[in-house]
């Protein structure tokens, strides 16, 4: 994951899964990119899990919620 990752970057690196095959539940799908990838963090992860996705779909983002 790593290899395609550094070739491709975040802004083309999208988390998925077809959880209908997988043998493990999907939290453990999410948790494996979340926690168990010391290397993805921050920003990169971020545009991993859904925040380059909804940009290269066009979908506009909700404004943050202020405190």
């Amino acid at each position: 994951m790593r290899q395609i990752f550094e070739a491709f970057g975040p802004e083309r690196s999208f988390w998925g899964t077809d959880i209908t095959r997988m043998p493990c539940s999907y939290r453990q799908c999410v948790t494996m990119f979340t926690e168990e990838l010391p290397w993805l963090r921050g920003r990169d992860l971020e545009r991993v899990m859904g925040g380059a996705v909804v940009d290269w779909l066009g979908w506009k983002r909700r404004a943050a919620k202020e405190a």
